[in-house]
This record gives C-alpha cells, structure tokens and sequence, in this order.
C-alpha cells in the first residue's frame, strides 16, 4: 500500500466532493437478503422495459461494434433537430444528460464562480459545481405547505443572482420532489437573468408531464441566447443502459460544449437504440398510460393508508414515512421493495417511489403497510 497522501494530490473540489449514489440494484438486494423476484422502485426507469424498436435497432448495430461510433452522431442529430424544429448545429449529445450538465459547469463555471439552484434539486447539480471548483449558491425551496411543496421558488432564486452567478440550474419537474413551475413563472424568471448567466432547464422529465400550464422550454430558445435545455432518454423513452441524452442551445453554446465534450462520448449502440425510441409511439403512449394510472394508484393508497406525500407530476412519488425513514427503508428492503431514501436530499422523513406497473405499486403499498405496522 502506498504512504502517499493522494487527497491532497486532488482538486479542492474533488476533495469535497461524495460520489453519486445510485439506486440499490437488483440483484446486490437478492444476493444481500436472499430474496427472490424482487422489485426495483428506487431510479425513476420505465417499468414497461425499453422500448422494442430500441431493442431491434440496437442488435442490428452490435454487427458494428468493431467501429467506432459516428462521432458527429448525424442521423441522431437530424431527428432530434426534426423533432424540435431546431438546427442540427444546436444540439449537444452527452453520455446521459448528467454527461451534459457536467460539459456545462465544465465550460462555464471557473473557481469561484457561482451556481445557483434550489434546495432539493437533482443531486448532480452540486456535484458538478464542486468538480471545477465552483460556489454552490443554494436558494430555499418552497414551503412545506405550499401548492408545490418543497419546489423551486423562483422569487428566491432570482433574489440570489449577483456578479459571480455564471449558470443556474432549474429542474423542471424537479427530481426528487416531482414539483414543477408554471409557464408564465418560468418565461419571467429567465427574462430576468442577465445574458452573461447561463440559464439550465433541466427538462428529464418532460415527457410525463400533462399539466395544461407546463412550460416547453425549447420554444424560447430563439429568445434567450443564455438557455439551454436538457432532455434525456433515460426516462419515458426507456433505454437508460445505453446512457443517451442531449442538450439544446444556441449553435454558439453548443459550439462550445462541444470543443469540451469527449471524442465518441455516445456510443453507436445508444445512437441507434435512440433514433428508434424517439419514434416508438405505441410504446410511448403504454408507458405515459401506465404512468399515469401508477401515480394514481399510489396517491389514492396514501390518501387511504393517511401518509403525507408530495405532488408529483414526474414518474416517481415522495411518500412521507416519518422520522425512521431509514428503519422503513431497511424493512422495504426485507420485502422485496427497493426505494429511494432522500435524506441527503434534506427530506429525511420521505422515500420516493418509482411508479412501477400495477402489480409492482400494489407490492410496494402492502410492503409499507406491513413495515409501517412493524414499526408501531
């Protein structure tokens, strides 16, 4: 073993800085407990599985695998531009969108430099901020009992733009929380932001959402220079194996993300399985129904059962489950339930749920039922 002090030898930020966790797979949970036919509730995926059209398009580009990837990624590049009525020339493909919130700070953020976001926001947000050596400038959330508890208040986070902001990101709708902003609210919020700040709509979710008055972000890219708006398709579109996602700017910004974006960041596996999902409509349209038809189920068994829970217009629901969260989570565990504890989120006393197929949610509400008694 080496005597070498090697966190001394990392960037500041890096020093800093907790890796992601992700979501408890699988099979780490049946092997842990021996459990079998477990369900997983705990990364937001889409339970249907991905899309059968991704599928085909990805086992006839395996044949290619001794090339590498279209480094341009054209064909990709044209359905996208198509599908947004965009120029090819404004769109930045990352390794997942995370990949492209990571090419933002990277490009923009220098040491000491601000970014701004809301408490509760997606956990890469500060992560990213840290890895260049950036201030995180955290703004409070809305209230808890507010029409969007614990959401992004806007009035507060334009009231912390100063001289050293240089992006800002806003997650809408926001993971964990599933809370979302009006149309009107979000066109005037950016209309404040100065032009030299880069504005992030983090639009993972997009898809799900069937609010009349939820905004489409990418429609005032024309307007705002200083936008950018990110999309995945990790998400509805069901592939997040692959690690496909995109960012849609004006071509000088994404010029920009592009001299920093890695040769070959997005392989041909996920080019070809994303082309196919964009266009799978029959399947898009079964997992938007069963979304839809999950987050009622589990709303409707927290009004029954009397627990607490956030608004959700995401695909994924907070339930409050009280100050032994992590006992709750741990019991869930030993029944074959994975979700997700969000107290390094500053919600201790909640789990988010993935909205899963019929059969999985009615899993997860008898399991909670079950620990919730356990634990009386």
């Amino acid at each position: 073993m080496s005597d070498t002090d090697f966190l001394s030898l990392a960037n500041p930020g890096v020093q800093k800085l907790t890796p992601y966790a992700p979501g408890k797979p699988l099979e780490e949970l049946e092997r842990e407990y021996g459990i079998t036919e477990a369900v997983k509730l705990a990364s937001n995926e889409n339970p249907l599985g991905p899309s059968p059209a991704a599928v085909a398009a990805v086992k006839k580009a395996a044949a290619e695998l001794h090339r590498y990837p279209d480094g341009n990624s054209f064909e990709l590049k044209a359905a996208l531009a198509k599908k947004h009525v965009l120029d090819s020339s404004q769109i930045t493909l990352g390794n997942g969108s995370n990949d492209v919130l990571e090419l933002i700070a990277r490009t923009f953020v220098m040491p000491g430099d601000e970014v701004l976001f809301s408490a509760h926001a997606f956990a890469v947000y500060p992560i990213v901020t840290q890895a260049v050596n950036g201030v995180m400038n955290i703004a409070p959330a809305t209230s808890a009992d507010s029409e969007q508890p614990y959401g992004h208040d806007l009035d507060a986070m334009a009231a912390r733009i100063n001289e050293k902001t240089r992006v800002i990101f806003v997650a809408n709708p926001n993971n964990p929380t599933g809370t979302w902003v009006q149309r009107d609210a979000l066109r005037q919020f950016v209309e404040q932001v100065p032009s030299r700040v880069i504005v992030v709509v983090d639009e993972a979710y997009f898809e799900f959402v069937e609010e009349a008055d939820y905004p489409d972000a990418t429609e005032w890219l024309s307007e705002f220079p200083n936008l950018i708006v990110t999309r995945t398709f990790s998400k509805l579109y069901g592939i997040p194996g692959v690690r496909i996602g995109y960012g849609l700017s004006h071509p000088d910004i994404a010029d920009l993300l592009n001299r920093v974006r890695q040769p070959f960041n997005v392989n041909s596996l996920a080019q070809a399985a994303a082309v196919a999902a964009l266009n799978d409509d029959d399947y898009l349209q079964k997992s938007l129904d069963n979304n839809r038809q999950g987050l009622q189920q589990i709303v409707q068994a927290c009004k029954a059962n009397g627990w607490g829970y956030i608004p959700s217009v995401g695909n994924f629901i907070c339930v409050k489950v009280g100050e032994h969260a992590d006992a709750v989570y741990e019991g869930l565990l030993k029944e074959g339930v994975i979700v997700r504890p969000i107290a390094g989120y500053q919600l201790p006393e909640y789990v988010r749920v993935t909205i899963g197929t019929p059969e999985e949610n009615a899993r997860f509400i008898q399991a909670l039922e079950t620990v919730l008694k356990s634990l009386d």
